[in-house]
């Protein structure tokens, strides 16, 4: 063993030899119990950062552990690789956006394996390979063949320069994020998901899901958005047989409706408008138009709306108010109309006060007389002005008001979700060819699943303005009907890449399978993924659309379960100085500066040592050294005992072991079993590691105190020193692995069992019983653990201390907590 530690040496070395040998090479079948470990794959920007290198040495000590824990472990890693900054790296720079995608994985590849992670690289996937993307296409055509992949016409964010959908967040006041050009709505036949279809499945299983954050699955309820409430059909005075239907969670504030307010995008808008307020009305509608619906919902945001200049009439009580457009109304949610209610919605309330809209109060805290209004009333009360509804409790007007509409055919209960259905068409190229084609005598016709993938093309130009390069292909477009054999033209958009992402880690179990989309007996035998680990910002759209992906697969009978991750963590930021890590702010690390200085070990261990993984963690260059000291401390250790252990000796009985001896041996074995429950608990590794730092102490002390070694002390060191190899080996592979080697120890130490303890062992020889008299404390003795209680109480009353409290005084009783404390009660 060299006297210096050298990780770049080591680590280079075992990593060729990691590789040469096999042997993270998972078998699909064993005898072992099974365990997935999996990351969220990542994009392959080019480089890793160090949110990258948390999140997977977080999930490559969970499966080392597993591993040395006897289970077989699949741990795979691929590249979530479509996506627009490939196709934008072909605008800027004339790079292919696959060879600029390769390149990058390439890169992170080596970056990865720099990391020592225990990947089975043989499983690698990408999901712009064609390999991949077929699969995602018969997938899609799955969907579509059960009903659940349809087109329709649909508002979209547009910009024109672009030639583009933008999803809301990309929307930035009112431009492109990416040209700066300004945004406007445009109408596209589009495809969508019916993901509507699993609503209220996806919000009950839930419940399942005993593994996740509690504060995950809030988010997904609250995405999800189920409401119970009514439809209420409102006539409008000036149009016979036309009505405007809202829906409201709130049917028992109908009396006090003082306007209606419909979407820009209203269907029906024109028939509502009168000729003396057109101007006004279609401005404001162009207004709306360039703005996002994430700025249009804004509560930050003064409510804005314009009359029409028709009014509904109110089915309860035949009163009629005013017609309004409004773009805080969206037609994407409910019916495209609301109904308002100033007096007890705070939003109405201020649109009503900012153009003087009545005010009229329905529902009043009980025993409370009638005052002003000077806020919207949201709270439980009493039903007033409300017709032959006056004095019932709101909740039960709810269900009266109801049933009143449905015997009146002015309304009907309904349930409803704000969950909208899946738009997955992109008028971009780096994406998976929708595969769906275009035939004037057969109308859409799905392509054959024999003639998939449907390859995107490679004669494009990326330079083209206001259409998607895919257009420009002289060879793709242009194709034949599989049913009626005429010209017939191809879909020319592409998938969202969050399809790619919804099924990845099913592909993982079966990726060399080109005959289907993966074997379902070797998938159901490896699903659920035991531990799935990410970053927070997946909490919704991901994780809901994988949810959907395999209730549904499930349904066309290709999986046997409800839910793709059993257990979930969400790791927090890693942070500098604070604040998250920013190349605008001039506080990124690079990864690769960390291994060629300090090594990977050093990496890993630090970005474990200092907080609990679902927490944020603050890196520090001081932080960064203070391990690398640490790992040389233990370098230096083992090399000076080298002389002194071995792995032929056998510890003899306990009984027969000097004091220092059973201290050492004790300090081992309560360190196995710390470890063991920080890691198997809820994956403690700062406290596991904490638990290291102090077990080295320990044998530092120990080596310090001897000058000369029995047997039994270098057995017992032996026994100290390779368990805290074994110990380490999950987090610092590579020095692990080193000194196994070193000392003889049969390759792999990644292949043999972690450290077991015993629970007699683990518990501390003797222990430091408290002694209180009347409840104060007075003296601390040392007894042997579990002394019996007489031996306790009679040294307890012996002490000096003691005495000096109790003498002279009538003895009451004496209270003896076993292993704890004595309690002396005297009057």
């Amino acid at each position: 063993m060299k006297e210096q530690y050298k990780p770049q040496e080591i680590e280079k070395k075992w990593q060729k030899t990691w590789e040469e040998k096999n042997i993270y090479k998972t078998p699909d079948r064993s005898e072992k119990p099974k365990y997935y470990a999996l990351s969220m794959f990542p994009y392959p920007s080019g480089r890793l950062h160090m949110g990258h290198v948390r999140n997977y040495t977080i999930t490559d000590v969970i499966a080392r552990f597993k591993k040395m824990s006897g289970f077989n472990v699949l741990h795979p890693m691929g590249w979530d690789s479509f996506g627009l900054p490939a196709e934008n790296a072909a605008i800027n720079s004339g790079r292919d956006p696959a060879e600029w995608t390769f390149s990058n994985i390439d890169y992170m590849r080596d970056q990865l394996k720099q990391l020592g992670l225990a990947y089975d690289w043989d499983r690698e996937i990408a999901s712009c390979k064609e390999d991949y993307y077929k699969w995602t296409q018969w997938l899609f055509l799955e969907f579509y063949k059960a009903g659940l992949a349809y087109k329709k016409e649909s508002p979209v964010n547009w910009c024109e320069k672009c030639a583009t959908v933008l999803a809301n967040e990309q929307v930035i006041d009112g431009k492109c994020w990416r040209c700066d050009e300004e945004v406007t709505k445009k109408k596209l036949s589009q495809w969508f998901l019916k993901i509507t279809d699993y609503a209220e499945e996806l919000l009950r299983d839930l419940d399942k899901l005993k593994g996740w954050p509690d504060k995950v699955k809030l988010m997904q309820k609250n995405w999800i958005g189920k409401s119970h409430g009514a439809v209420l059909k409102f006539k409008v005075a000036e149009i016979q047989d036309m009505e405007i239907s809202v829906f409201t969670t709130r049917p028992d504030t109908i009396f006090g409706v003082t306007f209606m307010a419909v979407s820009p995008e209203y269907p029906g808008i024109e028939k509502l408008i009168t000729d003396e307020n057109k101007e006004k009305v279609y401005e404001y509608i162009e207004n709306a138009k360039k703005m996002s619906e994430i700025e249009r919902t804004s509560t930050e945001r003064p409510k804005t709306g314009v009359p029409l200049g028709t009014h509904i009439i109110n089915p309860f009580n035949g009163e009629k108010y005013p017609v309004w457009t409004g773009d805080y109304v969206l037609t994407e949610y409910g019916t495209g109309a609301v109904m308002g209610v100033p007096a007890h919605d705070a939003r109405d309330f201020a649109f009503a006060k900012k153009f003087e809209i009545p005010v009229i109060e329905v529902i009043r805290p009980e025993g409370q007389a009638e005052k002003p209004l000077e806020d919207a009333y949201v709270e439980q009360g009493i039903m007033v002005n409300s017709g032959e509804f006056n004095g019932l409790d709101n909740e039960t007007g709810k269900q009266r008001i109801t049933e009143w509409a449905e015997a009146n055919n002015a309304g009907y209960s309904q349930v409803q979700y704000r969950l909208r259905d899946w738009l997955i068409s992109r008028q971009r190229y780096w994406g998976a060819p929708i595969p769906m084609i275009y035939c004037d005598k057969c109308g859409i016709v799905p392509v054959p699943d024999e003639e998939l993938p449907v390859v995107l093309p490679s004669d494009v130009d990326f330079n083209v303005q206001g259409k998607s390069p895919v257009l420009t292909s002289e060879t793709f477009v242009d194709t034949v009907c599989p049913v009626c054999n005429t010209p017939a033209k191809r879909e020319t958009d592409t998938m969202d890449t969050f399809i790619c992402s919804s099924w990845y880690y099913l592909r993982f179990i079966d990726p060399k399978n080109d005959r289907k989309v993966f074997d379902s007996d070797l998938v159901n035998s490896w699903m659920n993924v035991d531990q799935y680990v990410g970053g927070i910002e997946h909490a919704i759209l991901h994780l809901l659309y994988s949810r959907f992906f395999v209730k549904f697969l499930r349904d066309r009978g290709l999986l046997n379960f409800d839910e793709p991750f059993e257990n979930l963590l969400t790791q927090g930021m890693v942070l500098k100085g604070g604040v998250k890590m920013s190349k605008s702010k001039g506080n990124t690390v690079d990864p690769d500066e960390i291994f060629e200085n300090y090594g990977a070990d050093t990496a890993r261990l630090f970005i474990l040592s200092d907080s609990p993984p679902e927490r944020d963690f603050d890196w520090t260059d001081a932080g960064v050294e203070g391990c690398y000291k640490f790992l040389n401390r233990v370098w230096r250790l083992i090399y000076n005992c080298s002389g002194k252990i071995s792995f032929n000796y056998a510890i003899p009985a306990v009984d027969s072991l000097s004091k220092e001896n059973r201290d050492l041996l004790r300090t081992t074995h309560k360190t196995i079993k710390g470890i063991k429950e920080d890691i198997s608990s809820e994956f403690q590794f700062n406290t596991a590691i904490s638990k290291c730092r102090e077990f080295v102490n320990a044998i530092y002390d120990y080596t310090n105190k001897k000058k000369d070694y029995t047997d039994d002390d270098k057995a017992v060191l032996s026994g100290a020193i390779f368990t805290l190899i074994r110990l380490l080996a999950p987090i610092t592979p590579h020095l692990a692995e080193e000194v196994w080697s070193e000392f003889g120890g049969e390759f792999s130490i990644h292949e043999k069992p972690f450290p077991e303890f015993d629970e007699n062992l683990a518990k501390a020889e003797n222990v430091t019983i408290a002694i209180q008299v009347n409840g104060k404390l007075r003296d601390t003795i040392e007894m042997p653990l579990n002394a019996p209680k007489e031996d306790v109480e009679s040294l307890a009353l012996s002490r000096e201390k003691v005495r000096g409290y109790i003498d002279g005084k009538q003895l009451a009783k004496v209270i003896v907590v076993p292993n704890r404390l004595v309690n002396v009660v005297v009057k």
